[in-house]
């Protein structure tokens, strides 16, 4: 029990805990009362006119009109993203510096490369989610495998080679899992980018690609390729015929390409707050919706604590496939 001295101390030290901490939130109010002042910064690790680039520039439109400010796009590709998510990194966490961030640069990379300058788990926040793309194996119309369970078995008897946009992308390494959990054979092909490997597919230079729904949907709903399976959870409502991996019982594989916002770790709360309310509105505006919708892409209306929970369950999904895989992009 405490004596009436131990309790006087004890009480004296709450009250004193309890004044600091109030002293803390009204700092932190007066620090973010005037939110946002400037233009917001939105670096982009990749090249103008990719789809990072794309979907960057239509929801910044969005979240400047929402909260008042302009919100600048800046590219600045090199070196896997890692150059664009270093700079975000060691900037100030005032709410000012964004990064448009993928699977890429917040699950593989710390697998990719031996020696990060900076550590996406501890030295990044997620913001919200943009959206997530469904992935496809599509060959052409012509090709002789009636189905994927088709394509499976002749595949044993030669392998076909199959084209992705990259090196460790996800189309990459989700038809590695494909290849791991259904026994098909197949070699890799990287390519710059899905257009450029879609144009092969159908020139006769690759037999199948591994695609992404921004990119594919054009040519599978046009009939310039034929999907033999999606690789998402449920059938895409753009390509209700194509039926996903999961129901064909060969193989439980889902995987997609994503794309969504991150800040600097200590972000201030009620700025964090703000930016996902934009980000929010922006997914839900009526021309980023229709986009959306064109191309097969799926949102969710996340908080930063549920994108930061995605993305902890994709680095326990992901990461030790690519340490099994042994792809390293720095040796």
């Amino acid at each position: 029990m405490f004596g009436r001295r131990g309790f006087t101390l004890g009480t004296a030290a709450c009250l004193g805990a309890l004044g600091s901490a109030a002293a803390g939130d009204r700092a932190a109010a007066q620090q973010t009362a005037g939110w946002p002042n400037r233009p917001l910064r939105w670096l982009v690790g990749y090249p103008p006119g990719g789809p990072s680039d794309t979907f960057a520039r239509l929801t910044g439109a969005h979240i400047g009109t929402r909260l008042g400010q302009s919100v600048l796009v800046e590219n600045r590709p090199g070196g896997g993203a890692v150059l664009a998510s270093e700079a975000v990194a060691r900037s100030a966490p005032d709410g000012y510096t964004m990064l448009h961030v993928d699977n890429g640069i917040l699950v593989y990379n710390p697998a990719l490369y031996a020696r990060l300058p900076y550590d996406p788990d501890r030295d990044l926040q997620g913001v919200g989610f943009i959206g997530r793309f469904p992935l496809f194996i599509v060959v052409r119309p012509d090709d002789p495998a009636r189905d994927f369970a088709d394509f499976l078995q002749r595949s044993r008897a030669r392998a076909p080679n199959y084209g992705t946009p990259a090196v460790a992308s996800p189309h990459h390494l989700a038809m590695e899992m494909v290849k791991r959990r259904t026994g098909l054979q197949a070699n890799h092909v990287p390519y710059r980018g899905g257009p450029a490997a879609m144009q092969d597919l159908l020139a006769g230079q690759v037999d199948s690609v591994m695609i992404d729904c921004a990119t594919g949907i054009p040519f599978i709903t046009g009939g310039r390729a034929r999907a033999l399976c999606a690789l998402s959870e449920a059938r895409s409502p753009r390509a209700p015929d194509v039926p996903t991996l999961r129901e064909l019982n060969a193989g439980d594989v889902v995987a997609y390409g994503w794309q969504g916002m991150s800040v600097p770790a200590g972000v201030p709360a009620p700025v964090l707050g703000r930016l996902n309310d934009a980000l929010r509105a922006a997914v839900a505006a009526d021309d980023v919706r229709a986009r959306f919708d064109t191309l097969g892409i799926e949102s969710a209306d996340w908080s930063p604590a549920e994108f930061d929970a995605f993305v902890r369950r994709e680095n326990a999904a992901w990461r030790p496939l690519i340490r099994e895989l042994g792809i390293r992009l720095d040796s």
